[in-house]
């Protein structure tokens, strides 16, 4: 888990990192880090370390973003009506880092709910499954050894 205070973590956010979180910005679609993951493992906030979503939930929607079902936690995540730029939107942010994260449409697979959260690679950290227990994820490998049966 992110040991660090939240002035600490921000400081050490890369341009893209900081325009998206804290400043309620949008990475360019398909040029990002994690739209082409597909490795097991857990998404969290890049700024608290709090965990948003898992490889489980992730598919590609085709947006150029990485879309996630479902966050592994509703309250780690946060909605707001964002109506920038002409646009109703639903935002989705972190609540302990209150990052801007992306947004979260009604146009997912209905199979897997019918949401699609639709996340700047930006905004998160990925940790895979063989890291989780070394970064401090324990309690979160459970998620994944549930589909290993």
């Amino acid at each position: 888990m992110n040991k660090l205070t939240k002035d600490q973590a921000i400081s050490k956010l890369t341009a893209m990192q900081y325009h998206v979180t804290q400043q309620n910005g949008t990475e360019p679609p398909f040029e990002n880090e994690f739209n082409d993951n597909h490795e097991e493992g857990l998404y969290v906030d890049i700024v608290s370390g709090e965990p948003l979503f898992t490889s489980y939930d992730k598919f590609d929607s085709g947006c150029g973003w990485p879309s996630f079902s479902r966050p592994v936690n509703d309250h780690h995540i946060l909605e707001k009506a964002d109506n920038s730029y002409g646009m109703h939107r639903t935002e989705v942010r972190s609540v302990k880092g209150d990052s801007h994260l992306g947004h979260v449409f009604n146009d997912g697979p209905k199979a897997l709910g019918g949401l699609r959260y639709c996340i700047n690679s930006a905004a998160l950290r990925f940790i895979p499954v063989n890291k989780l227990v070394e970064e401090g994820y324990r309690e979160y490998l459970s998620l994944f050894e549930k589909h290993k049966s």
